[in-house]
């Protein structure tokens, strides 16, 4: 007898292989909604709410995929740190996530969010999650189904095992030692790279040395990411010779980053590291410099 062995996705998903998994009622999948909004924390969750993919879950932003932006002593990590580890493993145990779960994050705001929990996936170890490509909308055109009211849950797992990290990290302190030795890529839009304007943080510009790549450059006018070869020739045109492991990405909270990140691994350029705090912790101290244009 033959076995099949059910296809993995580690990057990127289209709507009409994720309507493939589902019809073929994965005992193994988690389709999670990250759908967001900075302006309005809870209008994500109001959205789920309204209408949602058929079976899907919603993890919110601040509530789930960051810990308090203070820690223990009182310093200010960031508007978005990472969540504590062990308090994400029984969160990722209620959701119904096991190493052996296939995870697909959506959003509706071009897997700027999704890629968040794509990323905090990785770092746990994980290897089996994937954005759906185009989000919502893709899903949709795909002539998907949208639901309201609350889901049923995954039945609950074990807290998830502690595993080696896919990815790696870097701190400000690590990051102030190496300013240009690195290349450090910004996610932020431009106006907000060349400090015109700051709605959000503590000031204006960003960190010496720093190269800007909005993270929407990732996308297609449709909303889904570029093709494979055009993502890898803009990265290498962007970072010249430096590989992806003297490639550090941050953008505002750490957020937008990893959505970079995301483009560059389905890109083929596996490695680059993310520093969490990015330009909201950067910006907290006034001792640590600060360019602007």
């Amino acid at each position: 007898m033959t076995t099949t062995v059910a296809t993995r996705y580690h990057t990127l998903i289209t709507a009409e292989q994720l309507r493939d998994l589902i019809v073929r009622s994965r005992s193994d999948l988690v389709v999670v909604d990250t759908r967001f909004d900075l302006t309005d924390p809870e209008a994500g969750e109001r959205s789920w709410h309204a209408s949602h993919l058929p079976g899907s879950i919603y993890l919110h932003l601040e509530r789930d995929l960051s810990a308090p932006k203070l820690d223990a002593d009182g310093v200010f990590r960031g508007r978005h740190p990472l969540p504590e580890r062990r308090a994400f493993a029984e969160l990722l145990g209620r959701c119904g996530i096991a190493p052996q779960t296939q995870v697909v994050a959506l959003d509706a705001q071009g897997g700027s969010y999704a890629a968040r929990l794509w990323w905090l996936l990785r770092w746990m170890g994980h290897a089996d999650v994937a954005v759906l490509d185009g989000g919502v909308e893709a899903w949709k055109a795909n002539g998907g189904a949208l639901v309201g009211g609350d889901a049923t849950a995954a039945p609950a797992r074990p807290p998830y095992p502690e595993r080696e990290s896919l990815v790696t990290t870097t701190d400000a302190n690590a990051l102030l030692r190496q300013l240009g030795t690195l290349a450090i890529v910004d996610a932020r839009a431009g106006e907000r790279f060349r400090g015109e304007v700051e709605p959000l943080d503590k000031a204006a510009g960003h960190i010496p040395g720093a190269l800007n790549r909005f993270f929407k450059d990732n996308l297609a006018a449709d909303g889904r990411f570029k093709p494979v070869e055009q993502l890898r020739t803009e990265f290498a045109t962007l970072l010249g010779a430096r590989t992806p492991d003297e490639v550090v990405h941050q953008c505002g909270s750490g957020v937008t980053a990893c959505h970079n990140l995301l483009a560059m691994e389905h890109a083929g350029l596996a490695g680059a590291r993310l520093y969490p705090g990015s330009w909201s912790e950067w910006s907290s101290d006034p001792l640590r410099p600060v360019a602007k244009g």
